[in-house]
């Protein structure tokens, strides 16, 4: 059977996503464009309300180039609101999160949705018959974690998602293990909190330690840390970054707001200053460190004032890029019942405001590398490649994808480089 999968939000569903496509693999399927799959997997996200309507565009689009496709539709959009997912064309089943990981099982207790041979079941969740490169990958992303117990006051997750739940430290090295054989030499570690890892097993594992064993990795491979929220981010797991080649020096750490008023009303368990000594400490230990952010403008009650405060933060926060979201209301989120809702046009034109000061920010951060020799990795075509602080540089001649090369940055505007043989790390 051919087969598609169409992949929204966040890095966990992306490994999500990939651990549905190993499946379908093992059994014998194939991956096609989606107007020429027999089956298209839609891994919905549920975190602003243009994100649902991404969703339905897309199977709409996807039905209209082939009429006769099965639709299967899982995520936190399937999870949160099956009705309408339901009224969409081709649409045959509805996979919860809860049940995601045996979508491919259910798949094939389905005589209707596949002619290929039964999946075995494999052995774990981790990905590992598709190799760097196959599917446009070149590095892996890892779930270790799922679920949210933070209760954000905007935030749907922890309804679509449920409580935190973490795998075995032993499963994850494991899985990481096989990972590094397959070939891959980038590996993401990400999950919905992803610094709640151990939390919930009760032996005492967490993210620092699972950080400080992969930092001692043997062999030429580096981790990625995914989001994690400012209280999360460690002063152990920031020396991992300063210590050792394995880990990234790049830090995504969501502020949402920079007025306190609002990171309170918001439910966000620290302060603008707690965050800015954060960063600053990370800048001090780590000076070309990617440091990213997540912002909402517009939540309800933000005044002026507010979002004045806001502006300044993160003018003078040495951060790298911003990602900015007009605020969504999502019902069932105490976010929904508040008053003072701030006016869609007063939304968009404070979302273009901090949009232009992440913009600036990019610029500013990819300047100051110019000039530098640094550790990168290509992919796409071999003509790109990425570096641990999180820059995409393209190169002259192309090298072979999943190489690691030193990269010599030459200009910002465009990113541009020269790759050099890459010496020992």
């Amino acid at each position: 059977m051919k087969y598609a999968i169409v992949t929204f939000g966040c890095r966990v569903n992306q490994a999500d996503s990939f651990v549905i496509e190993e499946q379908l693999r093992r059994r014998g399927d194939v991956d096609a464009p989606p107007e020429d799959a027999d089956l298209v997997i839609i891994n919905t996200c549920s975190v602003t309300a243009s994100a649902d309507q991404g969703a339905r565009q897309t199977i709409r689009r996807i039905v209209r180039s082939n009429p006769d496709v099965k639709v299967v539709v899982t995520g936190c959009y399937a999870t949160r609101r099956p009705d309408e997912i339901r009224e969409l064309p081709n649409v045959v089943r509805i996979v919860s999160n809860h049940a995601k990981d045996t979508l491919v099982a259910a798949l094939d207790a389905d005589g209707e949705l596949t002619t290929a041979r039964r999946f075995d079941g494999g052995d774990g969740p981790c990905g590992l018959s598709l190799k760097p490169g196959v599917a446009g990958r070149t590095a892996l992303t890892l779930r270790v974690q799922t679920g949210c117990d933070q209760e954000c006051s905007y935030c749907i997750i922890p309804r679509t998602r449920g409580a935190g739940r973490s795998r075995p430290l032993s499963e994850v090295i494991r899985d990481v293990r096989q990972a590094v054989d397959a070939g891959y030499r980038e590996i993401a570690i990400t999950g919905v909190h992803l610094g709640s890892y151990g939390r919930d097993l009760g032996d005492g594992t967490t993210l620092a330690r699972l950080v400080h064993v992969l930092s001692d990795w043997p062999g030429r491979v580096m981790f990625r840390v995914s989001s994690l929220e400012p209280m999360d981010c460690t002063r152990e797991i920031v020396d991992a970054a300063v210590q050792s080649p394995r880990i990234a020096e790049h830090f995504h750490l969501p502020l949402q707001h920079g007025s306190d008023a609002m990171l309170a009303a918001m439910k966000r368990p620290y302060t603008a200053g707690y965050y800015r000594a954060l960063v600053e400490d990370i800048r001090a230990r780590l000076p070309h460190a990617s440091v990213g952010t997540d912002i909402i403008v517009g939540f309800p009650g933000e005044t002026k004032a507010h979002f004045d405060a806001m502006r300044g933060v993160l003018e003078t926060l040495p951060l790298t890029y911003l990602h900015v979201f007009p605020y969504s209301d999502r019902p069932g989120t105490a976010a929904t019942r508040l008053s003072e809702k701030v006016d869609g046009n007063d939304i968009r034109a404070r979302a273009r405001e901090i949009r232009s000061i992440g913009e600036r920010k990019a610029a500013e951060f990819r300047r100051s590398q110019v000039g530098r020799t640094m550790q990168a990795l290509t992919v796409d075509d071999g003509q790109s490649v990425v570096t641990g602080n999180y820059l995409k540089v393209r190169i002259g001649e192309p090298e072979p994808r999943n190489t690691w090369v030193d990269v010599r940055i030459d200009s910002a505007d465009p990113l541009l480089g020269r790759a050099l043989p890459a010496l020992p790390h």
